[in-house]
């Protein structure tokens, strides 16, 4: 049996497609990497790799390595074939933050970064629903984001990743945190509500999008309108939307966050395995 570790070609992108595709749910958030960039970055583009192990000429796991290892993800793979690729990169990739299903990070991090002191370290639980599984919870004056919203909206995804991750994005990097929540706006990705004084009150924002389904993120309802039932409403409403032309929708909810758990499953949404997110 020969086993290989290589970087992906444009010729890899089908068989990456149909590896990742295995597990949908588990794998959404490759599969919108794919789907909005393909498996090689173009020219101008942030730069990422996805490399692929093999055995036999067969893509069997994937791993990818954003902006030098901003970011690094691993395919939902046996833990034997992530092993595989971080004992072939360990002298070249050193990761900021690893995100995926924990027996996989687990490995990640044992190869990659084993004397790392991680600033962020959650084990969370990935949620999915289909339109089958969803609830009554509808509100209809959610809405797209659009660019005049950014004067609220920015400092609302601010302190969303404050909330979760710990991390002042507007400390560490102002402008580029911006521009993010900008194409994420001129993306069509964020949805907003507003209250009757047409304040910003709720975001949410899908994270990774494809044919198998879309991943969200960033829900976030500022403190002085919560318990309201913006939130459940809200999620209700984006996941019947979105689910009228996806099979499936994903959260992956911390395992100390019981609200946020609590709402997922009211709105239809059922657990599934352990993720785990680091940051160094």
């Amino acid at each position: 049996m020969a086993v290989s570790v290589e970087p992906l070609r444009q010729p890899h992108l089908d068989t990456t497609r149909a590896l990742l595709a295995r597990e949908p749910a588990h794998n959404l958030y490759l599969l919108g990497i794919l789907e909005d960039f393909g498996v090689v970055a173009k020219a101008g583009a942030p730069p990422f790799t996805f490399h692929g192990r093999f055995v036999d000429g067969e893509l069997t796991a994937v791993l990818f390595v954003g902006l030098g290892g901003s970011l690094v993800v691993p395919s939902a793979s046996p833990s034997n074939a992530i092993a595989d690729l971080a004992k072939a990169l360990a002298a070249t990739v050193k990761p900021l933050s690893l995100m995926g299903d924990k027996g996989a990070i687990d490995v990640l991090v044992q190869h990659l970064c084993p004397t790392a002191k991680p600033q962020l370290n959650r084990t969370q639980r990935l949620f999915a629903c289909s339109a089958d599984d969803l609830g009554p919870f509808t509100n209809p004056t959610l809405r797209l984001a659009v660019e005049t919203d950014l004067a609220e909206l920015v400092p609302m995804a601010a302190a969303a990743v404050r909330e979760q991750m710990e991390r002042d994005p507007l400390a560490i990097d102002p402008k580029g945190f911006a521009e993010r929540v900008k194409l994420k706006v001129k993306a069509k990705r964020t949805y907003v509500l507003e209250d009757k004084d047409k304040r910003l009150v709720f975001k949410l924002d899908i994270g990774s999008r494809c044919p198998h389904g879309a991943e969200l993120e960033g829900l976030y309802t500022i403190p002085e309108q919560r318990r309201l039932h913006h939130a459940t409403l809200s999620l209700g409403q984006i996941s019947r939307h979105l689910l009228s032309s996806l099979p499936r929708l994903t959260m992956r909810v911390d395992d100390n966050n019981a609200q946020l758990a609590g709402l997922a499953r009211k709105v239809g949404y059922l657990a599934g395995r352990a993720q785990r997110t680091v940051v160094i």
